[in-house]
């Protein structure tokens, strides 16, 4: 299989289906991989290191971002999370396609850098929906989801800036209809 660009970024509002979407693809195309993050959290028991995150201490992580080492960071509640350059480099290398599961910000930093990469923007087919589905997911508590749903206007303005908007109704069309457009 060969695919348009060799980086392939999707954002969503949380609860869109997202990473669903990339790890479905993911494992149907062994050419692609999912971009890790670097990390300053630290690491939950069931986590390992290189394969869910990259896990750094904040001073490592700040010499990096002096360096210039990552295509894109931010700090999330006192947390620096970026994704390598050298990372990504590393898997292209090696001819694989990289996915990013990342969030509307970082998906312009990877088209910056990347002007050939593909960005899809996943939506809901609607607010009620998508509240629904962060509510059917029970790791969420109602103020968090209050939180993420302030976010979604912003993020439907980033959504113009996109390759591709794609509304997740029925996930195996979605899927279908995503591989169409990644697909040469």
């Amino acid at each position: 299989m060969e695919f348009k660009s060799p980086y392939i970024a999707f954002s969503a509002p949380s609860g869109a289906g997202k990473t669903t979407i990339v790890r479905i693809l993911e494992k149907k195309y062994l050419q692609l991989v999912i971009s890790i993050s670097a990390a300053t959290r630290p690491r939950r028991s069931n986590e390992i290191d290189g394969h869910d995150y990259y896990f750094m201490d904040i001073n490592d992580f700040k010499k990096k971002i002096e360096d210039g080492s990552f295509l894109e960071y931010e700090e999330v509640h006192g947390q620096y999370y970026g994704t390598l350059i050298e990372k990504i480099e590393e898997f292209t290398a090696l001819g694989k396609t990289v996915l990013f599961d990342i969030d509307v910000n970082g998906a312009q930093s990877v088209k910056k850098h990347y002007p050939q990469a593909l960005l899809f923007f996943i939506k809901p087919p609607s607010k009620e929906e998508l509240i629904r589905r962060l509510q059917l997911r029970k790791s969420e508590t109602e103020d968090i989801i209050k939180k993420r749903l302030e976010r979604l206007q912003y993020e439907y303005e980033q959504a113009e800036n996109f390759d591709h908007i794609i509304i997740n109704d029925n996930l195996e069309d979605t899927v279908k209809e995503i591989e169409k457009l990644i697909l040469k």
